[in-house]
């Protein structure tokens, strides 16, 4: 598979066009751009197919938004990356690098805190991982991570702080734990091709550890009010929302009646799409219309990524995508969502050590029995519910 190219965070510039036609297109881009992303990006991939119109002043964009599941670093596994007194979790994503770069916006949900050696690493029930593992994620591609899980306050707010530093130092944006108010107030809204994304996230706890009275940015946790405002918030600014939460039961392959309920409300107050985290097993796919006459995508559970649990379906996850089009015409803008797709993976191990990520697909290379027909198996899994 052909990998994409990098290109620098901003306007992308058009090709194949005539000086005239390059004039009036960039001109009607500008026109049409909404405000500018509230975070800077270190870099963005390219994923365009775009038509354009000039004579007739429209153009049609069209952008892939992807997600994966939990990156949950248990001991096992960063003890597998330690190398020249440090630590390199590259390799364990090396065989999945290819599909990650493909989607132009790749969110990952990063299970476990990012505060380093200084503050101590630990494994369950409260998890705290090396830094490289955040430099490993921007190498395979990942754009923003989700950080609102249960796992946010396992080293209370010392780790919140020391994880948040550290993947600022990294380039590695978030969501859903901040710094403080003003780093809360601040929407995550990334740009690709004049598409603007915002990214919200959200937990339903943090597993009985209170919230320090007055630092409610430290995580943010359900509530359906605070949601709704900042629903509406991104909906004024951006051209698609994106909800990265954390609900259900663990271990539970199938979406209880209160995601299903959550979902629905979510969309109808102006959620695009939900992916969804926390029960550690895949959970399927399926559009919902939202009342005001809106197609939108819900991945009830994206699964773990990488980690070290394993077994009955815990070491099997994957990236869901789906296509963004927006046309802009003389008549107003129409963003609509299409083709939602997923490649299953495998956490491939040998006695707990090489850990390595891989297409579900391929993983009878490295061990895993009868992978053709597992593949064929959570294909049915996760798009069982889709009806175009």
């Amino acid at each position: 598979m052909r990998k994409k190219k990098k290109k620098p965070y901003g306007v992308a510039m058009f090709a194949g066009l005539g000086v005239l036609a390059s004039v009036l297109t960039f001109q009607m881009y500008h026109e049409a751009e909404a405000k500018a992303p509230s975070i800077k990006m270190k870099s963005q991939k390219s994923h365009l197919e775009r038509s354009i119109d000039v004579s007739g002043k429209s153009f049609v964009e069209t952008v892939k938004i992807g997600a994966i599941g939990d990156i949950l670093i248990h001991d096992t596994v960063y003890e597998d990356a330690f190398v020249n007194l440090g630590y390199d979790f590259k390799p364990m994503l090396s065989n999945v690098k290819e599909y990650l770069t493909e989607p132009d916006l790749l969110l990952a949900n990063q299970e476990t805190l990012l505060g380093g050696e200084e503050i101590g690493l630990s494994s369950y029930p409260s998890f705290n991982s090396p830094v490289e593992v955040g430099e490993a994620l921007i190498d395979a591609g990942v754009d923003i991570v989700s950080n609102a899980n249960n796992h946010s306050l396992d080293k209370s707010e010392k780790g919140v702080l020391a994880s948040l530093k550290n993947m600022e130092a990294t380039g590695l944006p978030y969501v859903g734990s901040y710094k403080d108010d003003a780093d809360k107030q601040e929407l995550r809204i990334l740009n690709k091709n004049g598409i603007n994304v915002s990214y919200l996230s959200y937990t339903y706890g943090t597993n009985g550890i209170p919230v320090p009275f007055g630092k409610d940015h430290l995580v943010n946790l359900i509530d359906r009010e605070a949601m709704k405002a900042e629903i509406h918030r991104a909906r004024t600014e951006s051209d698609i929302v994106v909800m990265s939460i954390h609900w259900g039961n663990e271990y539970q392959r199938f979406p209880t009646s209160d995601q299903k309920e959550l979902a629905q409300f979510l969309i109808n107050e102006g959620v695009d799409i939900i992916f969804g985290h926390h029960p550690h097993v895949l959970q399927p796919m399926e559009w919902l219309m939202a009342t005001d006459g809106r197609k939108a995508l819900v991945v009830y559970s994206l699964g773990n990524f990488l980690s070290g649990q394993m077994w009955d379906y815990k070491d099997i996850g994957g990236l869901a995508t789906v296509e963004i089009t927006k046309t802009i015409t003389p008549d107003g803008n129409k963003v609509i969502l299409q083709n939602p797709d997923f490649l299953p993976t495998f956490v491939s191990s040998s006695r707990q050590s090489n850990y390595r990520v891989v297409p579900l697909q391929q993983a009878g290379k490295y061990g895993l029995a009868g992978a053709e027909n597992k593949y064929n198996e959570i294909m049915h899994h996760m798009t069982q519910l889709i009806k175009e």
